[in-house]
């Protein structure tokens, strides 16, 4: 029998068997995945599931209590997975270049728009503010924001729904060749979750400036998003993985676990959305 699809290619991250608990109340329990190089993959379930908690696992902000991540190591000829355990703090810095993420709650640092903008490019390759500017304006514009307008503000002066674009303005600009979103479009009104659909769609197909094709996982119940972008859905449940495939089988899956979540997904992401 012929190996998967995702499984012919390169890939760019590996689950491998992996539980989290947090005290006697186990989250993760035995998830596995992999995700080729250039995938745009959705993970959705319902609150509490663990896909926050997994994101966190692959991007090493929370350690498994088992199992492995592995993540392609782009400063490597071929970009080969590294198990993100054998790594020392120098060699994590060095995988996290090619990457990005938009977190749930935006993580914005204290200070301003700009200053958020330019702290990781400064820090990580080196550039001046001269060379950041640029690249801040042209990516707020792609997030439907004025960079005279909010370039000086604080972080405290932004509503909630500029606050998510500023977050997910401050990833773009790092120009990574793996893209995490949590709950993107959460706290954007209609108009603004539309322009990020097509921006989360336009950015996955754009190479970086080092040639390499991006890959996306996204964390949602946005179902509008999830129509727009047509990824790979991997949905948890019971903390592993419950189904894994395109979106149009999600879509019309009639599963007892799937069709109840799937009606509920535009009520879940509702209730993700803060005021402003």
């Amino acid at each position: 029998m012929p190996a998967p699809a995702h499984e012919s290619r390169s890939l760019c991250i590996q689950v491998n068997d992996v539980h989290k608990s947090f005290g006697e109340q186990p989250v993760l329990s035995g998830v596995n995945l992999a995700v080729p190089r250039s995938e745009l993959v959705a993970i959705v379930g319902n609150s509490g599931c663990g896909k926050s908690v997994l994101l966190q696992c692959i991007i090493r902000h929370l350690i498994p209590d088992s199992g492995t991540v592995q993540v392609a190591d782009f400063e490597a000829p071929g970009a080969p997975l590294r198990d993100l355990a054998e790594l020392d703090l120098d060699q994590m810095d060095r995988i996290r270049i090619h990457w990005a993420v938009v977190f749930q709650r935006n993580a914005l640092f204290g200070g301003t728009v700009f200053e958020n903008m330019k702290l990781w490019l400064h820090e990580i390759k080196g550039e001046t503010d001269e060379q950041v500017m640029p690249k801040a304006r042209t990516a707020l514009e792609a997030v439907g924001l004025v960079p005279d307008e909010v370039l000086d503000r604080t972080r405290d002066n932004l509503s909630g729904g500029m606050a998510k674009r500023v977050a997910v303005a401050r990833a773009l600009v790092m120009d990574p060749a793996i893209l995490f979103y949590d709950e993107p479009t959460a706290g954007l009104d209609p108009e603004h979750s539309s322009l990020l659909h097509e921006l989360i769609a336009k950015t996955h197909d754009q190479r970086t400036a080092q040639g390499f094709q991006r890959t996306s996982v996204v964390i949602t119940h946005d179902t509008v998003l999830l129509r727009r972008i047509r990824p790979r859905v991997v949905m948890l449940h019971h903390g592993a993985v419950f189904f894994d495939g395109p979106y149009s089988e999600f879509e019309d899956s009639e599963s007892p676990e799937i069709r109840p979540y799937f009606e509920m997904m535009p009520t879940l992401h509702r209730r993700h959305m803060p005021s402003g």
